[in-house]
């Protein structure tokens, strides 16, 4: 019954946040079903309206459509990537279709582009806003790229593209999960755990108990592949969990990707050329800091040039060790990089996660995590066990502004389970946005895979884990600082290569002292982490800097060539990667392994022409948080600046011009290489 669903109404719920304890698998198809069917009516309503196109009439009018829509989707895609099953994934495939012809039903609507194309031409002369004029243009893009402006012929053409795509992406994501799901490694033989240590051990256990299953289980989720990778003294075990993860959707079977990729890069190409654009680079670019690829390119091969000497040294010292440690020669192969290049980072600064992870106990963390947004902005984070939560292991905060105003709430949901996709991301379930001159306040989620407490341990993370827990943090703020009128301008939704720096800056406070000291506290005795260790954290904060670059580089080239191809792809996934990361390649070439098949980030994320963004930010990243080291790690007024200029923001005004209001000047490469110690 429509009455027992609980989408059907408003949620009588904590601030109106969704009522997980009463939304059923069974009630999504028949709420998407309404919610379309709503936003149909309300979009013919604008389309067919009998007075002159205005901002009010007809902008506004589209940006409130669709209300019961975003409420659905927000949960459904949501719990699709953190808590999904057979059953949702089954139904996602039945509904992107359905989505995708809703979608082009609206920016393929001839007397709503017609209205939209009215105000754009009239918006510098109607007295409007600026946030207004950014709206309208937005919208006028939006639809522009969507083929509003093709003939018939195209617009079917581009329909019938842009649902394959959409189905390909939605395809590519799913197998991903399952082959990751799907590999298990049980060890029974205590010979084979030399090396490990009791904390990888305990999780191995208690994975293998959670199976039913006696031993010590190891799988493809990141504590437990990253743990084995960086201990294990056993070469041929390593070798065997590098390949199943690197081998994930590129051996043929009912998950492989390498169809979808053809599929996914062509449809990309044919849609770019369709609305007239060389490929799919040019295409995505255009609204990104960087332009266009020349603008990209320069980027990686000034970075890769930079960081060269580096990173081959780092290479070189590394297999000296390997041959040292070994007595013998040994060509260092990817799944020895972690052992031994962590090996010589214990010997060279006498530092391992080990020695961090007791300190880095997730209450501690969590305070620490929350302590920073405290210091620097003056929020207050409550736990609120009244917001209905999605699964036992979340949990619900209202964030409170200096002031004592309610800000947002966030949901944490932090460790691996079988439903949840791997990595580390932040979401909303619902944005910011003024209506009627109410300020309704979003609900963030940040969602991640760290090391479980076991049974005789809390929740130890790694110096990694807290490091991603601080970068999915600050994009957090940017959804719960946001401070628009228009939803479609609010928070994150900014340029994907400048939506990185609100994250990526956070992480520069880890290797603070006056930073740790606030919060990492040994999990037994209660103790701060002894200056020593702290000194050893920041000696080693660019141990392999150039290596990681490399690798980040890596990625970056993969997608560029992926999205600057001018012909349709009909080659060898493999061969075509190996080709695309050879600029930048320092470790041997492993056969049979892909990057490209498990490259969620481009292939089913919202990446494509876009992993550039993360090194692209980082120049920003470095040259901000260099504001913070010449004021004061704390300081409050720079702080503010940066709120008040890049958080509250979101994309109401281009990002060079919010950011040069902020730092007084265009970002420099100087400062990250100065901070890696390149320069």
């Amino acid at each position: 019954m429509a009455d027992e669903n609980p989408f059907f109404k408003p949620y009588d719920t904590p601030h109106g946040t969704p009522p997980f304890d009463k939304i059923k698998i069974e009630h999504y198809e028949p709420a998407f079903d309404e919610a379309i069917r709503q936003q149909k009516v309300e979009i013919e309503a604008i389309a067919s309206n009998p007075f002159a196109p205005t901002f009010q009439n007809t902008i506004a009018a589209m940006e409130y459509s669709g209300e019961m829509l975003n409420r659905v989707s927000g949960v459904f895609f949501n719990l699709l990537g953190a808590e999904s099953n057979d059953e949702m994934m089954m139904i996602s495939q039945r509904l992107s279709p359905k989505l995708s012809e809703h979608s082009n039903n609206i920016n393929l609507n001839e007397k709503l582009f017609a209205r939209v194309k009215t105000v754009y031409d009239n918006r510098l002369a109607s007295d409007l806003l600026p946030e207004q004029i950014r709206l309208v243009e937005k919208y006028y893009e939006q639809f522009e790229n969507s083929g509003a402006t093709l003939s018939s012929e195209d617009k079917e053409t581009y329909r019938k593209l842009s649902m394959e795509l959409s189905k390909a992406s939605l395809d590519f994501g799913q197998n991903n999960l399952k082959e990751t799901n799907k590999f298990e490694m049980l060890l029974t033989d205590e010979a084979d755990l030399a090396g490990l240590p009791e904390s990888v051990l305990d999780a191995a256990v208690a994975k293998a108990r959670a199976k039913g299953k006696e031993g010590w289980m190891f799988d493809l989720s990141a504590p437990s592949y990253i743990g084995f990778m960086k201990y294990s003294t056993r070469r041929d075990l390593r070798e065997k969990l590098y390949m199943a993860y690197n081998t994930k959707s590129v051996m043929g079977g009912e998950f492989d990707n390498q169809a979808n990729i053809q599929k996914i890069v062509n449809l990309r190409l044919q849609l770019a050329r369709l609305l007239g654009y060389k490929n799919y680079a040019a295409y995505a670019l255009k609204d990104r800091m960087a332009k266009n690829e020349e603008g990209v390119y320069n980027l990686l091969d000034r970075l890769a040039r930079a960081y060269g000497e580096t990173a081959r040294r780092e290479v070189e010292e590394v297999q000296g060790y390997a041959a040292k440690m070994e007595g013998k020669p040994i060509e260092i192969q990817s799944w020895d990089w972690s052992f031994y290049s962590d090996k010589l980072k214990d010997e060279r600064f006498d530092l391992n996660d080990e020695m961090t992870r007791p300190y880095f106990e997730l209450e501690n963390v969590k305070k620490g995590v929350f302590g920073l947004a405290t210091d620097l902005y003056g929020l207050t984070f409550v736990k609120n066990p009244q917001i209905p939560v999605y699964h036992p292991e979340v949990e619900a905060f209202d964030v409170m502004d200096a002031n004592g105003d309610f800000l947002a709430v966030l949901f944490t949901d932090f460790h691996p389970r079988e439903g949840k996709r791997s990595g580390a991301w932040m979401s909303s379930f619902k944005s910011q946005f003024i209506k009627n001159g109410a300020d309704s306040r979003p609900h963030i989620t940040i969602v991640m895979n760290f090391t479980r407490p076991t049974e005789t341990k809390p929740a130890l993370l790694t110096f990694d884990e807290v490091e991603t827990f601080l970068h999915e943090f600050g994009h957090a703020l940017h959804g719960m600082l946001a401070k628009s009128t228009y939803e479609t301008l609010s928070g994150t939704s900014v340029y994907r290569d400048f939506v990185e720096l609100p994250s990526q800056v956070m992480e520069n406070w880890l290797v603070e002292k006056e930073y740790l000291d606030k919060f990492a506290f040994h999990y037994q005795t209660g103790e701060k982490m002894p200056a020593g260790l702290v000194q050893k954290i920041i000696n080693a904060a660019n141990y392999n800097t150039g290596y990681l670059t490399f690798r980040q580089l890596s990625f970056g080239y993969l997608d560029m060539a992926w999205h600057t191809l001018e012909q349709p792809f009909d080659g060898d996934v493999r061969e075509f990667e190996q080709k695309a990361m050879l600029p930048v390649k320092l470790l041997p070439v492993v056969p049979g392994t892909s990057m490209s098949t498990a490259f969620g980030h481009i292939f089913s994320g919202g990446y494509a022409a876009g992993y550039y963004s993360y090194k692209w930010a980082e120049v920003l990243d470095a040259d901000a948080f260099a504001a913070f080291k010449e004021n004061g790690i704390f300081d409050k007024k720079t702080a503010q600046s940066f709120r008040v200029n890049v958080l509250e923001k979101g994309n109401t005004e281009e990002p060079m011009a919010l950011y040069k209001r902020f730092r007084g000047h265009e970002p420099t490469v100087d400062a990250l290489l100065e901070r890696n110690g390149v320069k």
